[in-house]
């Protein structure tokens, strides 16, 4: 009896907070390949990912948040804060949440079995390879299909549940971002400089470019 009056337990989500780098600047990431040294480095093993993105008239994208189906499995994120280059997200993995987030954004009715009643934008393969920096920061360099290839570095944070407020969550990624951007600025050497073009931009500019 005990267990059926247990309330239902409250689906996670992540909160990632990501700089956008254009490539990196040396031939390969070790961890004396400049100075100062990263404390360590691991490298993780390279893997080639399937995303497919949805969206309807541009509805999400315009509220800044964005569907993809990412090896079979459904993902939203939802812009938190910053901009293209530096960006505040919160990810969702629970197909609950994510018709919840559809309906609201963009005011469909959908479920995971009609893809959210959402219509297909993008499809690409990417790979990527990827390291972790000092025990907690993911380097990411990703090289798309469509001769393409932009990085970040990330961190994220699991909420595992826990109620957080919006003032909460912004206080928390801001310090998320000021922990990038120091990292980025001790480790310089590491990342080409110049403007980041990201994978959905990239995508829909060679799109155009190839419509005669």
């Amino acid at each position: 009896m005990a267990s059926r009056l247990a309330p239902k337990p409250l689906a996670s989500c992540v909160l990632e907070v990501e700089r956008k780098f254009r490539t990196l600047a040396v031939r390969e990431l070790t961890q004396y390949g400049g100075k100062p040294p990263f404390r360590s480095l691991s490298r993780l093993p390279a893997k080639t990912i399937q995303d497919s993105y949805y969206d309807r008239s541009d509805v999400l994208s315009a509220a800044g948040a964005w569907v993809r189906n990412r090896d079979g499995k459904w993902q939203a994120k939802l812009r938190l804060g910053g901009d293209f280059t530096n960006s505040c997200f919160e990810e969702l993995e629970d197909a609950r949440d994510i018709a919840a987030c559809v309906r609201r954004l963009a005011g469909i009715q959908g479920t995971e079995a009609d893809c959210f009643g959402l219509l297909p934008m993008a499809a690409f393969s990417t790979r990527r390879e990827a390291w972790l920096a000092d025990s907690e920061f993911l380097i990411v360099l990703d090289s798309m299909d469509f001769c393409h290839e932009v990085g970040e570095v990330e961190l994220q944070q699991v909420l595992g549940g826990r109620p957080m407020s919006e003032v909460q969550k912004k206080a928390t990624m801001e310090e998320m971002d000021n922990r990038i951007v120091a990292f980025m600025k001790r480790y310089s050497w590491a990342f080409a400089p110049g403007h980041p073009t990201g994978k959905l931009m990239a995508y829909f500019e060679r799109k155009r470019a190839s419509v005669p």
